[in-house]
């Protein structure tokens, strides 16, 4: 399964440490940024993850997120 997401991420050293917390809940995932695009996206690839979860906790992180369909 992958999700995509939109968000309001802007610095590297953010998305580095985003990816770090998301992979303490979703240790086998594949989890990545694109911030040259202009929504900023995140990308998990994994057999269990929560697209609401995920929202939850880059929200609790103080950042905007919203899944892409």
């Amino acid at each position: 399964m992958i999700a995509v997401f939109k968000t309001n991420v802007q610095e590297v050293e953010q998305s580095i440490q985003i990816v770090a917390k998301l992979l303490a809940h979703f240790p086998s995932s594949a989890i990545n940024f694109d911030l040259e695009d202009c929504d900023k996206i995140l990308r998990i690839h994994g057999a269990s993850i929560s697209e609401k979860k995920i929202i939850e906790l880059l929200n609790s992180y103080g950042y905007h997120c919203e899944e892409l369909l």
